[in-house]
């Protein structure tokens, strides 16, 4: 499981030409069982995204095609988490 934050950058202005072409990579990563949750960091500092991928080479791989990736509008960083406790929603997650 991966963690995903997208940092506004200082082009954080040009965020809304892509908005469009960034919400379908979204969906995209959304169809193919990729990103479980995707939401907002808050105050409007970017977004976030919890992600199940084999590998960090996979997941780095999605997210550099992502356009606010690809024009410089975010920044990104990844970090693996290894679940090791859930409560009973989540328990799935956890690793057998």
């Amino acid at each position: 499981m991966f963690i995903i934050f997208l940092k506004f950058s200082e082009n954080k202005s040009l965020a809304s030409d892509y908005m469009e072409d960034h919400k379908k990579w979204i969906k995209k990563g959304i169809e193919d069982n990729v990103f479980m949750i995707v939401g907002s960091l808050q105050p409007n500092l970017g977004g976030g995204i919890i992600a199940s991928c084999n590998s960090y080479l996979e997941v780095e791989s999605r997210v550099k095609e992502d356009p606010f990736v690809e024009k410089d509008i975010v920044k990104y960083e990844i970090y693996e988490l290894t679940p090791s406790i859930a409560n009973e929603k989540f328990k799935s997650f956890l690793n057998k």
